[in-house]
């Protein structure tokens, strides 16, 4: 259990006791710095310390967002500090400066709590403080500045600002205004009943598989019951993570199945569609393929490219700053929210075109909207990024070499080409590279050796993209062009192959690997890193699982080709399962939240 250790003299009437022991935590009373840190030193080692002073008044949820979010090992507001962890040492070190300082017994006249978090900033530690808005949090230095304080509680509905505050900030249309105005209220009657976010996320995956069954029947009832249950699933999906949000349920489970799991439930509904398609005599496996290729590749752009400017320094350009002055201007906010086609707006519009017409209708309008939406946020952050002046750390190109997915045909290549390639000349030969290879395959019969040079002609010049540090200015977008080679190189040759089951093979493969690699998305925004180098190297990098497709096409019959894929599809999907799950279930793994795409 935390430990909260209230600081200084208690003050008659103050309800500050019960407000932290209804957050869960023991709370302990100490006269001075001295007794404060025996009171820390005799708490368990791992577990969570706060230092709140006893004249503190404010909201129970600012001391909720200030003492009790996991994701932060060092947290406050005015007149309260919590640490956990390694961070506890940073405290001890606050407490020795306080000893040196001789403000050991001067608690009664400011706050210690206050005192130490300035300490940790002196001593250059990072402390995290919480957005507070309207709630008060404050440590009054006398009876008429403490009745000041009260009165402003009393001013502020602090349960209405923690339902505003557990909705995104930055949502879609359909979301913000069809969906949050009721799910919020749902995250707090599951919060009540003592429902957490991954059982809401699980209950969200299991409501889209559902709805996935009922679509793969092939029937206008199924359809129609599938466009009703994927708007429910994606309720529920709006939902966990307000809950989170609401409650401050943050877990490293609770990241992975967030991360991973709006992925599964949107792919899952294309092979739903596509099974029922086929069930009315209507092949429309390539659709499903090029749609989850497109979606794919279109979250690598922003990944990428989020990646890459995370931490520039100088980061300006007048392209972002015309983006930010639009996102002043009401209408504009929402038109350019729903041109990139979020979530939320994707799958209403698959729901309803589910409902209404057929898989194949649904799949070309969700392929056209797809590419505009690409094109649109791509071109945007081409000209963000050329008329940008920034300076791309160390910690950026690691970021975008991880996402590469590099396997070690690339290594032998690389080291020959060492010097690299100048400026815009990287994401040039990796664009010439897939359009190649993607080409060779598309464009030829199957069972030639074409596509297999144009492997051979894509390793190198994947290899030849990353020999130097990706840190130019168009370098991010590498990555997207490397999945957009790999995965449409399987679905060119599984369409050449033109037998029964080699589209759903490729599809399978295709979901292994896309899974992998939002996998590494996921890790890098945890700041965990990539991978473990053996996964990447057992799974052959994204250079080797192209050449080895190609040459599997040219060498077997095109129903061997499809066994052929099948097995790669489930081995690689073992591998990268269990070595996700090992990891985010492990106690390395970061306890974020992350918030993915705008809903």
């Amino acid at each position: 259990m935390p430990t909260a250790i209230v600081t200084g003299q208690p003050v008659p009437g103050s309800s500050l006791e019960g407000d932290l022991r209804s957050l869960g935590f023991d709370v302990r009373t100490a006269a001075d710095s001295a007794e404060a840190r025996n009171l820390i030193a005799a708490s368990p080692a791992d577990a969570r310390v706060a230092l709140v002073d006893a004249r503190f008044v404010g909201h129970a949820h600012a001391l909720r967002l200030g003492l009790t979010d996991p994701r932060f090992p060092l947290s406050a507001v005015p007149g309260a500090v919590t640490v956990q962890g390694t961070a506890r040492q940073a405290l001890n070190r606050a407490l020795d400066a306080q000893d040196e300082s001789g403000g050991g017994t001067a608690v009664a006249v400011d706050s210690l709590p206050d005192r130490l978090v300035t300490a940790l900033d002196a001593d250059g530690t990072p402390v995290h403080r919480p957005e507070l808005g309207s709630l008060v949090a404050a440590v009054p230095a006398d009876p008429q500045a403490r009745n000041e304080a009260r009165q402003a509680v009393l001013a502020v509905d602090e349960e209405d600002v923690r339902l505003k505050s557990a909705v995104k900030s930055r949502d879609g249309f359909f979301t913000t205004f069809c969906i949050s105005p009721y799910s919020r209220y749902l995250a707090r009657w599951c919060a009540r009943r003592g429902l957490t976010p991954n059982q809401v996320t699980t209950a969200s995956l299991l409501t889209a598989l559902i709805a996935a069954a009922c679509a793969a029947t092939g029937t206008r009832p199924g359809f129609v019951a599938a466009g009703l249950l994927l708007i429910a699933s994606f309720v529920l999906d709006c939902t966990d993570g307000q809950l989170a949000r609401y409650s401050l349920q943050y877990s490293t489970l609770g990241a992975w199945l967030d991360a991973t799991f709006d992925r599964a439930k949107e792919y899952a509904y294309y092979a739903g569609l596509a099974l029922g398609a086929a069930r009315g005599g209507d092949d429309v496996w390539a659709l499903a393929l090029g749609a989850m290729i497109l979606q794919t590749c279109r979250h690598v752009v922003d990944f990428s490219f989020n990646e890459a400017n995370h931490d520039a320094t100088a980061n300006t350009s007048p392209t972002a700053a015309l983006s930010d002055k639009l996102d002043s201007v009401g209408w504009t906010v929402w038109v350019r929210r729903m041109i990139v086609l979020p979530i939320g707006e994707r799958w209403a519009m698959i729901a309803v075109l589910t409902a209404v017409t057929t898989p194949r209708i649904t799949f070309y309008v969700l392929l056209v909207g797809c590419a505009l939406a690409a094109a649109y946020t791509t071109a945007g952050r081409v000209l963000r990024s050329l008329t940008r002046k920034a300076s791309r750390t160390d910690r950026a190109a690691l970021a975008l070499a991880d996402l590469a997915d590099s396997g070690p045909l690339a290594g032998a290549p690389r080291r020959l080409f060492a010097r690299g390639l100048p400026g815009l000349a990287v994401p040039a030969v990796a664009l010439l590279g897939g359009v190649a290879v993607v080409a060779c395959s598309a464009l030829t019969g199957f069972g030639g050796w074409l596509p297999v040079a144009g492997a051979v002609v894509y390793v190198l010049t994947s290899a030849l993209a990353v020999a130097r540090p990706l840190k130019g200015s168009l370098d991010w977008l590498v990555p997207p062009f490397f999945r957009a080679a790999e995965y449409g190189t399987v679905l060119a040759l599984a369409a050449r192959a033109d037998v029964r089951g080699a589209l759903p093979a490729a599809f399978g493969l295709v979901a292994a690997v896309a899974y992998h690699h939002y996998d590494t998305v996921y890790r890098i925004r945890g700041d965990a890193g990539a991978p473990p180098a053996w996964l990447v190297r057992a799974i052959g990098g994204q250079e080797g699982r192209t050449l080895l497709v190609t040459v599997l096409a040219a060498l077997l019959t095109a129903s061997q080709f499809t066994v052929a894929l099948t097995v790669i599809a489930v081995c690689v999907a073992l591998l990268v399962l269990v070595e996700s799950i090992r990891f985010w279930v492990s106690a390395g793994a970061p306890a974020v939240h992350d918030e993915g795409e705008t809903a």
